[in-house]
């Protein structure tokens, strides 16, 4: 009897370690303190100028106020994820500053301004992308573009690759609120091994993931937010989403791959490299 109790175990547990990992847009998670706790999970403190691309958002449906990140991508546009602009009717743009609330300019756009991918499915994440049209501004050392991938690295996957992610997100699961903008260095990993966590439903060849190594993740308050490539500074993710069982469980966080909207963004802002 003791024999095959064993043997059940056994089974049970090796058909638990095969269903996958349910991965959540970030904004859907669970907190135990409010959605405005900042701070990338185990990362590093930016400073002045560093990442003078990325914005803040604070998009406001009719259940109240969210905070989400973005990627100033021209004067007059912004990169954020669908699930940031999904049902929004008003969006007050921050940019110029690390520290959330000490901003240098801002600008309150309504719907009218947000052209999110029509083809965004909340319920297999995929195409979470969305633009935001913002007045023109004028660039200086803490505000200005980042460059979008050329259309010639639209096969790269960028396995391997190092690269970094930002935003005003959660310090921890359970984090109080910070200010300031952090970012870590992280490595992306292949499709492959992603949807060994995630499964093939969300992870799609428009999909990028990297690695989480000691809890050093994205976090609520990121979502929207760039991943940017080290070696040349391009644009290669929008934060998506991290596994249900919490930012710093160290499953893979997942991005939007920018390479396979270059096409959508090209034809509604003219931007392309």
């Amino acid at each position: 009897m003791r024999v095959i109790f064993a043997f059940t175990l056994l089974f049970a547990a090796a058909i638990a370690s095969s269903i996958p990992v349910k991965p959540a847009f970030i904004e859907d998670l669970v907190a135990s303190s409010p959605v405005l706790s900042e701070r990338i999970t185990n990362g590093n403190r930016a400073t002045s100028g560093q990442f003078p691309h990325q914005v803040g958002l604070l998009a406001t449906r009719k259940e109240g106020n969210y905070w989400c990140g973005g990627s100033l991508i021209g004067p007059t546009w912004v990169l954020t994820a669908a699930h940031c602009t999904d049902r929004v009717f008003r969006v007050v743009v921050y940019m110029g500053s690390t520290v959330r609330t000490a901003y240098r300019t801002k600008y309150t756009v309504n719907s009218d301004n947000i052209y999110q991918h029509a083809e965004f499915d909340g319920d297999n994440l995929n195409n979470d992308i969305s633009l935001i049209k913002i007045p023109a501004v004028s660039y200086n050392k803490d505000i200005s573009a980042i460059k979008l991938p050329s259309m010639s690295s639209i096969l790269s996957t960028y396995t391997g690759s190092y690269a970094f992610t930002s935003g005003w997100g959660r310090i921890s699961d359970s984090s109080t609120v910070v200010s300031n903008l952090n970012y870590a260095r992280l490595t992306v990993i292949s499709n492959s091994e992603c949807a060994q966590t995630y499964d093939t439903k969300f992870v799609v060849s428009s999909t990028l993931c990297i690695s989480t190594p000691s809890g050093t993740s994205t976090c609520q308050g990121d979502s929207g937010g760039p991943l940017v490539l080290e070696s040349d500074g391009s644009l290669i993710g929008v934060t998506s989403f991290v596994s249900s069982e919490g930012c710093a469980s160290g499953s893979p966080a997942g991005f939007t791959r920018v390479t396979s909207y270059l096409d959508w963004i090209r034809k509604r802002t003219s931007i392309s490299y």
